[in-house]
């Protein structure tokens, strides 16, 4: 059974059941022009909010090493995950701007007014890694299943080839599963990771 707390905005009621600290193994599989990567990997992914409306993101992934070896960071991720709404007059921003006008808080029936037709509402992911690239993913949430594809990806001249990326997370018997497609170093999109996460 799952404990949601009762103290979100309206707008994270959807996205509740991620909240907290996930952790687990996955496996690595993915193949470009003359290589192929694989192995397992350790994974931590943290959802947490500060009372605004959008949750807080990070995750660190990496491989164990030999015996008395560093082992070795795959990735370090941080952002934010909110329903995608339009903005209005009563939000912060850009920048520091504060609202133009107050507002009654946003209330379930604000929220409902945003489920699409398939009976998920609409999601904004935005995911910045520790090796300079940027992902803008948008997609959808519906119940316990997340699926979203990059709109926009922003890396470094230096940057190795990155060009598009899809996840999904589910959660299943009380575990978070995902899985993450890449279309990277000259391949075209493709699985590439997954895992299964326990809440700790």
């Amino acid at each position: 059974m799952r404990e949601l707390p009762t103290d979100l905005p309206a707008d994270l009621a959807p996205l509740s059941w991620l909240i907290g600290v996930w952790e687990g193994t996955g496996v690595i599989e993915y193949t470009t022009e003359g290589h192929r990567f694989e192995g397992e990997f350790t994974h931590r992914v943290s959802f947490s909010h500060d009372g605004t409306g959008h949750l807080n993101y990070a995750a660190t992934g990496w491989m164990p090493s030999a015996e008395g070896e560093p082992s070795i960071v795959l990735v370090a991720e941080t952002g934010f995950w909110r329903l995608a709404r339009p903005a209005t007059a009563a939000d912060a921003g850009p920048g520091l701007l504060p609202p133009s006008e107050s507002a009654a808080a946003r209330t379930v029936d604000d929220v409902e007014l945003l489920r699409a037709a398939s009976g998920g509402f609409p999601l904004e992911v935005s995911i910045a890694h520790s090796d300079g690239m940027l992902e803008l993913y948008l997609g959808e949430i519906n119940g316990p299943r997340i699926d979203i594809a990059t709109d926009a990806i922003v890396r470094g001249a230096g940057s190795k080839d990155y060009r598009a990326a899809s996840r999904m997370y589910g959660l299943v018997d009380g575990h978070l599963l995902w899985a993450w497609d890449i279309a990277a170093l000259g391949a075209e999109l493709g699985s590439h990771a997954s895992a299964r996460l326990a809440k700790v």
